[in-house]
């Protein structure tokens, strides 16, 4: 689905709106006594739900009592900002790149493997410019295939932290479609590669295997899956370090990074492997070639005029 929803609350499926809240109804509602409250009728939350599913308990200045659901509810101090909080114009049409990344392209795909698509969207300058927000991703998925566009500046902000989910995006050579600034983008990929590649990678990968480690020690059990990935991040962080290329195709590792998934291999075994290639991958950190910092300016310099060819798109 595409992520246009007029209201930032919608982005938080955990918000609850607070007792003594002032709202807004966004549609019109009949009361219990039959009389109608028009749409723009402002009421005070005297009761919240557990959960949003469930309808919030409000009251009027007159002293009615009616319920209404989440969505039909707007805080008043925030309403205009809630209209605002995202555009609802089709963004599609400015999708610049799209590639496959996922199972498929690191050559571990199995017959249930679904698809992933990631790319990037370059919205027009009048968008960028209007009192409407623009979502930093869109997402649209159905029963085999997960696609996930980022807008381009959060695009590049990630990629320069080393985000392994964006770089791979930049390196896989499965390339579904390129505009010419996606192709200059990927032409000047290593001017996002630096140090900060062993910073991120192997201090996810071990905060996760901490994470996995206590739930462990709860249940028994450990996400095979997960781990699997996390030893490919670290193949793949060594190799950006002592090659300062990113690593896509993983298949000479296949029967080892599947027997991870499988679960053939004791979380001991998974979390072992994960300290050894830390190992390798601290040694590739104190030998690597890549600069302290990515290039920030050359980046910069891509983004300005790209947003520029886009003031008359």
């Amino acid at each position: 689905m595409v992520l246009e929803e007029h209201s930032f609350r919608h982005l938080l499926p955990t918000f609850l709106i607070p007792t003594g809240t002032q709202v807004v109804l966004t549609e019109d509602k009949v009361l219990p006594n039959g009389t109608m409250r028009q749409r723009g009728s402002v009421a005070v939350v005297q009761e919240s739900p557990s959960d949003n599913k469930y309808a919030y308990t409000i009251r009027f200045a007159d002293g009615q009592m009616a319920k209404a659901y989440f969505g039909e509810l707007s805080i008043r101090r925030k309403e205009v900002e809630d209209f605002l909080a995202l555009t609802g114009e089709d963004l599609r049409p400015f999708i610049i790149y799209r590639c496959r990344v996922g199972s498929h392209a690191f050559g571990l795909a199995g017959e249930d493997s679904d698809e992933d698509i990631r790319g990037i969207y370059l919205p027009p300058a009048r968008l960028h410019w209007s009192l409407f927000k623009l979502p930093d991703q869109l997402e649209f998925a159905d029963a085999r295939t997960d696609e996930v566009y980022w807008e381009m500046e959060k695009f590049l902000r990630l990629a320069l932290k080393a985000n392994p989910n964006l770089l791979e995006t930049l390196w896989t050579p499965f390339v579904l479609h390129a505009d010419e600034r996606a192709l200059e983008l990927r032409a000047m990929r290593e001017a996002f590669l630096s140090r900060h590649v062993y910073k991120t990678y192997s201090g996810y990968v071990l905060s996760q295997f901490r994470k996995m480690a206590n739930a462990y020690a709860k249940t028994g059990s450990y996400k095979a899956k997960h781990a699997m990935h996390l030893i490919r991040l670290l193949y793949s962080g060594i190799e950006a370090l002592r090659e300062g290329q990113i690593r896509i195709d993983v298949a000479d590792r296949r029967d080892e990074l599947l027997a991870i998934k499988s679960g053939a291999w004791t979380f001991e075994q998974a979390k072992a492997k994960a300290l050894e290639l830390d190992q390798q991958m601290r040694e590739a950190y104190r030998e690597t070639k890549l600069p302290e910092q990515p290039d920030y300016r050359r980046v910069d310099d891509f983004l300005i005029r790209a947003r520029r060819r886009m003031v008359d798109a």
